[in-house]
């Protein structure tokens, strides 16, 4: 289902003469602006954009050749007649011809002839040249890979970030559910949020086709959208939409640009079930609510989850039928629930099942939810239905790396370790620079390709040395390799990155085990132990120190507690490499029955 605003007919991109000059705040004539940003706000686009414009097309911009390096200004009413003279030489597919002059018209009948005289000559030019090696550039209608940059927020008002954070989200979901379309997920195109990068430099490290960039400006009860579509390789402009409207109206914005978008590169925007996208009413308080919960949701912080939660439950308390918020719901409980933030899986995971249950129950195409409810119900060894959750996230939404990188893990819980290998390395083509996809290294661990393992987290965090995931699995993966002394250095630090999480302890009682520093382990797990008496530490923890030290009975004790607890270390009895000393035990084959396994 499709979210909108209350919208009696459907959306159109603004017209010419709409466009000509700014509604919003319009400045008089001649006044003086001041800086880029001052330039980019009054024609309604961003400033890159617009530096483009002054030097390939001639934007009137003017320098301080005496004053301080990059000081620059323009006067509206040079600015106004530059565009009006562009309006007449380039074609835009809002334009309501009918409305035009006819000096217009006369203009393009002698552009036409021109035109046409051009491409004779040019045709006959190659004719005589066929041995050219020149490669054409990509048409749009071979577009078939796309990045979407996050949205510059053009208000001057850092608190409304949420809101061109949220579109940018939203635009990317919705492009996303095109066949045939690879879009890049929004964890990599927000490495590029406020770049210099060029659109030829962001397309070749995203690999695609073709960019997306754009602006958000909001004044008082109006808000403006302007989006570009331009050619990766040349920056050559293919398409641009200004969308002006109420507040209330900006949901439908979402489908306004990806339908610009969808009919330029010449790919149909529909639905997978192929049903037209249902529209419903959404006061714009409660999508404002959902948007700040993604905001912080994003954040990952315990205390930015908090806070989230808060959102969405406002957005919920004044809507209970807006599925988004649910799914928002879902998102942060299970975040709540992982190893760095440690809360128990006994009292969130419940609740991730009910509000992705809901949300679905409202929204039945909701990829979010699906994937959500899917890693629950893995982690539940409820392995049927979790796998047909995920096929129906990818059927909904190709694009989705989320869904791919979770189904991978599904893949990797059966033993069908080549398999989750593709479908993680899909997911990282959909999202090349998601530096929290360690995905792939865990996969090359639980493989026992030890090596490879190593090299593919150590790239990771070649990027983000700090990062707490990729430290915690290089520490995994140093310890199967027998590398114990360089995995105790890892794990320390992954210790110091997470605030000392008690997961990341446990293997680093294994790893001081492993390296015959076993007074250093047994400090490690007695400062587990403590920590247990204050507050809840995960089964887990203790089962991976267990494991490393070599006590057996013990580890079969933490076992059971995780999987009384539902630990997320359960899903991986058949292929994790800590718990080959337990296999030849018959206990251990009813620990594979109790979780499902066959």
């Amino acid at each position: 289902m499709w979210y909108c605003w209350g919208q009696k007919e459907p959306p159109r991109p603004m017209s010419l003469q709409a466009t000509s000059s700014p509604r919003i705040g319009r400045d008089p004539q001649g006044r003086r602006l001041e800086s880029w940003k001052e330039i980019a706000t009054y024609l309604g686009r961003d400033v890159t954009t617009v530096r483009r414009w002054e030097k390939r097309e001639g934007l009137p911009v003017h320098r301080l050749h005496h004053s301080r390096l990059g000081s620059v200004y323009a006067y509206t009413a040079e600015l106004d007649a530059w565009r009006n003279e562009r309006a007449a030489a380039v074609t835009i597919g809002a334009v309501d011809a009918s409305r035009a002059p006819q000096t217009a018209k006369r203009s393009w009948t002698t552009i036409t002839l021109i035109a046409l005289g051009l491409a004779l000559v040019v045709g006959l030019a190659w004719l005589w040249n066929q041995r050219s090696t020149a490669q054409p550039a990509i048409s749009s209608s071979r577009i078939r890979s796309i990045a979407v940059l996050p949205l510059n927020n053009l208000s001057g008002n850092s608190e409304q970030d949420y809101l061109a954070d949220g579109m940018t989200e939203a635009l990317i979901g919705r492009l996303s559910t095109i066949q045939g379309l690879r879009v890049i997920s929004r964890t990599s195109s927000m490495q590029f949020k406020g770049t210099r990068s060029s659109v030829p430099e962001i397309a070749k490290r995203l690999n695609v086709h073709a960019v997306v960039e754009g602006s958000v400006i909001r004044s008082g009860d109006h808000i403006r959208i302007t989006a570009q579509l331009i050619q990766g390789d040349t920056d050559v402009h293919l398409w641009s939409g200004t969308f002006d409207r109420e507040l209330r109206d900006v949901l439908v914005l979402q489908t306004d640009v990806a339908q610009g978008i969808a009919r330029q590169i010449e790919i149909a925007l529909e639905p997978q079930s192929g049903r037209p996208v249902a529209a419903r009413s959404v006061a714009p308080a409660v999508y404002e609510s959902y948007l700040k919960g993604r905001f912080e949701l994003n954040k990952g912080s315990r205390a930015a989850l908090e806070e989230a939660l808060r959102h969405f439950q406002t957005a919920i308390d004044a809507d209970a039928t807006f599925a988004p918020a649910y799914a928002g719901l879902a998102g942060t409980y299970r975040e709540l629930g992982s190893v760095f933030i440690g809360d128990s899986p006994v009292e969130v995971r419940p609740k991730v099942l009910a509000a992705a249950n809901k949300a679905l129950e409202l929204d039945p195409e909701l990829v979010e939810a699906h994937i959500l409810l899917a890693d629950a119900l893995q982690k539940d060894w409820q392995w049927a239905k979790a796998e047909e959750e995920y096929k129906q996230a990818i059927a909904h939404n190709p694009s989705d790396a989320s869904a791919h990188s979770g189904f991978s893990s599904w893949l990797l819980a059966q033993g069908r370790t080549h398999e989750a290998l593709d479908w993680a390395r899909r997911g990282r083509e959909l999202d090349p620079l998601g530096y929290e996809d360690v995905g792939i290294g865990w996969i090359l661990f639980q493989s026992r390709r030890y090596d490879d393992a190593i090299r593919d987290l150590q790239s990771v965090l070649a990027v983000e040395p700090e990062n707490p995931s990729a430290l915690w699995f290089l520490g995994f993966a140093l310890i199967g390799a027998e590398r114990f002394e360089e995995a105790i250095a890892t794990l320390e630090k992954a210790a110091s990155a997470s605030d000392r999480s008690s997961a990341v302890l446990g293997v680093l009682v294994h790893a001081y085990a492993g390296a015959g520093r076993r007074a250093d382990a047994l400090r490690v797990l007695d400062e587990l132990h403590r920590r247990r008496k204050a507050g809840y530490v995960p089964a887990a923890a203790f089962l991976n120190a267990y494991l490393g030290l070599g006590d057996t009975e013990q580890a079969f004790t933490w076992l059971a507690r995780a999987a009384d607890e539902r630990s997320p270390i359960v899903q991986w009895l058949k292929v994790h490499p800590f718990f080959d000393s337990l296999r030849g035990d018959p206990r251990f084959a009813a620990f594979l029955r109790r979780a499902n396994f066959q």
